[in-house]
């Protein structure tokens, strides 16, 4: 497994890390917090002009034709400055879904749009009794007329309270299955919420939406493959996020210090305190590392080796991500709580991705008992 990049995806990351270092600095975040929409649609169309938006996609789909490491690459640098346009929710979700479970007439409706930066999509899929488990569906899709009625709800919808399009699992006669499904649609109810990490989600009712056929993604029950492939390419997506924000925690912490006096001297001076910093280079390293295999393994067809490099991955977000989080805001001292320092921004966020598309007992539940491993004997 290669894990160099090459020049055009050095240029890439270079090029993101540019533009949010200019225009995306943290205090763009912070005023954008109480903000209805919660980012600018002009950035996101910037993004679109770009190519940014449309890395993951076929050229057919309109897109850039990269692979998922090009779309990790944009992740991880949009973290360092916790840019709030929905690339995750949008992209990763939204619109790989749809190019997965989608027709050509579907993909030049929808995703042709976003691709461009003229819209955004959201995946409401997460109910209050999933937890992480992708069959459990109490949103239901009875065949009408020539469609369906869609009745149920969905929770911690990111991107939800503006995405033009929602992308709706719900339980058919044939299983799980998806549509596309217009925010503005009657019956639709979006109730606006703030989640942990200053981004807005939103609660979705569905009271008896009706949809065509049309607005059907695939067929009958083909859902919950699809379904699958995506919370891993949000897992890996998590991960390359939290790369960018171990990267910056790291030093963030570094300069403070160098900078913070105690007892008449840098406190980066005391051997215990560079000791820290050096473990947590190490943890940032290793998150690094395991992020680079998942993004690899994300579009790998091999469903074991995707399956445990990916939960492997979330696995060291989880302990060693989290790790560097906790020690960057203790090495702060009593001013890494206020909200008026920055490091809080960036540890709230590594906790909102480290419970996204699964937390730690999910993945090492999922890694111990995949075949795969249980062959192993280990």
């Amino acid at each position: 497994m290669d894990f160099e990049l090459d020049q055009d995806q050095q240029m890439l990351a270079k090029t993101v890390a540019e533009f949010a270092r200019n225009e995306s600095p943290v205090e763009r975040f912070r005023k954008l917090r109480d903000d209805e929409v919660g980012y600018e649609p002009a950035v996101w169309k910037k993004m679109g002009e770009l190519g940014w938006l449309g890395v993951p996609f076929a050229e057919t789909m309109g897109g850039y034709g990269g692979s998922f490491v090009e779309c990790a690459i944009v992740l991880e640098n949009l973290a360092t400055k916790l840019v709030p346009e929905p690339y995750l929710a949008s992209v990763v979700l939204g619109g790989m879904t749809l190019a997965r479970a989608g027709d050509a007439a579907q993909h030049e409706a929808y995703l042709g749009p976003m691709i461009e930066g003229d819209s955004t999509l959201a995946l409401a899929h997460s109910e209050a009794q999933t937890r992480y488990d992708i069959g459990s569906i109490g949103t239901s899709a009875t065949p009408h007329s020539n469609g369906y009625v869609l009745s149920g709800e969905k929770v911690w919808v990111l991107n939800g309270h503006r995405a033009d399009h929602l992308i709706v699992s719900a339980k058919a006669p044939g299983g799980v299955t998806l549509f596309v499904v217009p925010r503005g649609a009657n019956g639709v109810k979006v109730t606006v919420a703030k989640t942990i990490d200053g981004h807005k989600a939103a609660f979705v009712r569905f009271d008896d939406v009706a949809v065509t056929e049309e607005a059907r993604l695939g067929a009958e029950g083909s859902g919950a493959a699809v379904l699958e492939r995506i919370m891993a390419y949000g897992a890996a997506a998590a991960v390359a996020s939290a790369v960018g924000i171990a990267g910056t925690m790291l030093q963030m912490t570094v300069d403070y210090l160098g900078t913070r006096e105690q007892f008449g001297v840098k406190i980066g001076s005391f051997q215990a305190l560079q000791h820290r910093a050096v473990d947590m280079y190490a943890e940032t390293e290793l998150l690094r590392s395991i992020s680079m295999a998942s993004m690899v393994r994300a579009d790998d067809d091999h469903d074991a080796a995707r399956r445990t490099d990916i939960s492997a991955a979330k696995y060291q977000l989880a302990t060693g991500g989290i790790w560097v989080a906790q020690q960057s805001l203790q090495l702060h001292g009593g001013i890494g709580v206020t909200d008026e320092h920055d490091i809080g921004l960036y540890f709230k966020r590594m906790y909102a991705l480290n419970a996204l598309f699964g937390d730690e007992e999910h993945h090492v539940a999922r890694f111990a008992n995949d075949p795969s491993f249980l062959e192993s004997g280990l």
